[in-house]
């Protein structure tokens, strides 16, 4: 109970920034409805309470399942069995991802089904699965992080230079959108179990990031191989955003508790098919310790549903009538500061970022707070929602333009970085755009995009993801010479 609480603690103090700059806009800057900000106050309620008990689930459950299926599969030192391994485990935490579910339906809804919602899921989920096993191998043949990180965005650039902007976009948003709730605590666990078996604890150290990196790179490529295969341009994406809300506050969370309960379901399906599978083959746990994991995937599902209907059912219709009120108004220094705050506090709130934040701190024992990395994550995160509004609110402005710098400096940092901090900056760009980014942020750049005619909601409204992906890369990094500056001079003075 007492560890629960703490939970609920840290998520009340990680939301209620959100709470206060929404009530700060909504009511004296934009006059945003009544029954809007009422949506949004009980969605709040129920995403601090699911979350806190989702993360009781993912300690309990989801982490150890993750990292004792890594050990597993590096003790078998077989290559067959490590890649089968990564393919398999890759497409099916990939497809049940629910960030990435939420990109997907809200692509096939904005293209009017022209790029269909299972056919993204599909490549998105064959790319992902192949290059997560890629990652796996690296750990175990021992290849620098930043040698396949460069090989693989030396082939995802040059790709690009002949992709349309739609799909450019996508591309990147679903790299971001497929490492959330559910892949990241199990894909970080799987590469701390698998690093773990290395007898040097410097590698071991400093393979046990950069897992998520890899497997997020991969679904960049599927979308840009769905393009190739497609080959379709020229979508309309003139779908107006409603800004209609309905007088039955409750009917917002009840209405959709029904597709909210199979979602939490069939998202943590794949992982409990695995759970179930090792404890016949090799994890053999005794009754109490298998009851324990059990019940934290029902933690888990519970908690999955309780967020979701918080998110779904208020964060969204605030976040896009937000940004459409504010764009709408003019005021265009005002809506790109606003963009920056939303950036700012919303990430806090993003539970992978608690779980990759909390794992730094762990592996390497206490010398990498967690408040260390925090910092520069959402600095990044800021700096991505509003140069987003800006390219809305200026389409002459290309999504390339900040893409191509950001990544190339990206890349060209890996070389004077702490290996350690590569992985774990590259892991940052994927868990940074979790489900509170893929929800609340996204629909507050649609909203901003849905009141300006010229915008295109492909292109504008989703390619805000894939700087949210990018932009936490870089300053992650600086925060690694920061980290390793202060280190030389220590061993000066010394």
């Amino acid at each position: 109970m007492n560890y629960f609480l703490s939970k609920l603690k840290d998520n009340v103090f990680a939301i209620t920034p959100i709470i206060v700059l929404v009530l700060i806009l909504g009511l004296a800057v934009t006059s945003v409805a009544a029954a809007v900000i009422v949506k949004f106050l009980i969605g709040a309620v129920f995403i601090i309470i699911g979350l806190s008990i989702f993360l009781v689930g993912v300690d309990s459950a989801i982490m150890p399942l993750g990292s004792f299926t890594g050990e597993k599969i590096s003790k078998s030192n077989k290559l067959w069995i490590l890649i089968v391994s990564g393919i398999v485990l890759g497409f099916f935490i990939s497809l049940a991802e629910p960030g990435m579910i939420v990109l997907a339906n809200q692509v096939d809804l904005i293209t009017m089904g022209q790029i269909s919602k299972m056919k993204l899921l599909v490549f998105v989920s064959i790319g992902f699965a192949v290059a997560l096993s890629m990652g796996l191998l690296r750990i175990f043949s021992r290849l620098p992080l930043y040698v396949s990180l460069l090989a693989i965005y030396l082939v995802i650039g040059i790709i690009s230079m002949f992709t349309s902007p739609e799909y450019l976009a996508l591309a990147f948003d679903s790299s971001g959108a497929t490492t959330g709730i559910l892949a990241v605590p199990f894909i970080l666990a799987l590469g701390v179990g698998v690093a773990s078996r290395k007898k040097d604890s410097v590698r071991s150290e400093e393979d046990s990031f950069g897992l998520v990196a890899m497997a997020s790179a991969g679904a960049v490529l599927g979308v840009l191989v769905l393009y190739k295969i497609s080959g379709s341009t020229g979508y309309d994406t003139s779908l107006p955003i409603t800004m209609e809300v309905t007088d039955s506050i409750f009917h917002s969370f009840i209405g959709i508790l029904p597709s909210t309960l199979f979602n939490g379901f069939i998202t943590l399906l794949p992982l409990l098919a695995i759970l179930i599978m090792l404890q016949l083959t090799v994890l053999k746990l005794s009754i109490k310790k298998f009851r324990r994991t059990i019940a934290g995937f029902v933690f888990s599902f519970i908690g999955l549903v309780l967020f979701f209907l918080g998110v779904d059912g208020g964060f969204m219709d605030a976040g896009t009538v937000l940004g459409y009120n504010l764009a709408a108004r003019g005021n265009n220094a005002l809506t790109i500061i606003t963009a920056f705050l939303i950036g700012l506090v919303t990430i806090a709130a993003e539970p992978a970022v608690y779980v990759q934040t909390h794992e730094i701190e762990n592996v390497t024992s206490g010398h990498v707070k967690r408040r260390t990395v925090l910092v520069p994550l959402c600095i990044g995160v800021g700096l991505a929602v509003m140069l987003s509004v800006v390219r809305i609110l200026n389409p002459a402005i290309q999504l390339w333009y900040f893409l191509l710098p950001g990544f190339a400096a990206a890349l060209a940092l890996t070389f004077f970085v702490p290996k350690l901090f590569v992985g774990i900056a590259f892991d940052a760009g994927g868990v940074a755009t979790g489900p509170m980014t893929a929800t609340f942020i996204l629909s507050f750049t649609q909203g901003v995009a849905a009141s300006r005619g010229n915008a295109n909601l492909l292109v504008d409204g989703f390619g805000m993801i894939s700087l949210v992906c990018m932009f936490p890369i870089v300053t992650m990094q600086i925060l690694g010479l920061l980290y390793k500056i202060k280190m030389h001079k220590k061993v000066g003075i010394e």
